[in-house]
């Protein structure tokens, strides 16, 4: 698909089929989440495929919107493996692991699978119900899978300002 044609189709997922996203498809999605850019190139991100039954429950106990999605992609990084801007005030930790969600998300629509980027639950609830390494931080969530006939985007998706409110020149 051409990108402009991705990142204008893509929305957010609320209700999904049952259909399990293939195993080469959901390689293709990691490995361009793997080519994302990181500061300093740390790589710090870590991310997670949580498809057993068991693992899905917890993530259902910390927020109402995995939509019924088979796969659920957890995106954490090393918080001690950073870049530290100059002044000692910001790290690279999230944005870096924002960008590789980014990726994530823009290769499943490419790939012709639906998601939706979950913020809507306590990180660090999950990090200890998921056991995670103390080092690591979850960022948000992407639940991944096809759409149910129902899975439409939200009457206020396509709705945007416009640049001149967005932008300035300086």
């Amino acid at each position: 698909m051409d990108f402009k044609d991705v990142i204008k189709s893509r929305y957010s997922c609320k209700k999904y089929s049952s259909r399990p996203v293939e195993e080469e498809t959901l390689v293709r999605i990691l490995e361009a989440g793997r080519l994302a850019p990181t500061a300093k190139n740390l790589q710090e991100q870590h991310i997670y495929v949580a498809t057993r039954p068991e693992t899905l429950e917890i993530i259902d106990a910390v927020t109402p919107c995995r939509y019924g999605a088979s796969m659920v992609l957890v995106v954490a990084f090393d918080k001690e493996n950073v870049y530290t801007y100059p002044g000692g005030k910001r790290q690279s930790g999230v944005e870096d692991a924002a960008i590789v969600a980014t990726h994530l998300m823009l290769a499943a629509a490419d790939e012709g699978v639906d998601s939706c980027w979950l913020n809507c639950f306590d990180p660090d609830r999950l990090h200890a119900m998921l056991g995670l390494p103390d080092n690591e931080e979850i960022l948000m969530l992407l639940d991944l899978g096809y759409a149910d006939e129902e899975g439409k985007p939200l009457p206020n998706h396509f709705s945007r300002k416009p640049l001149s409110d967005t932008v300035s020149r300086l």
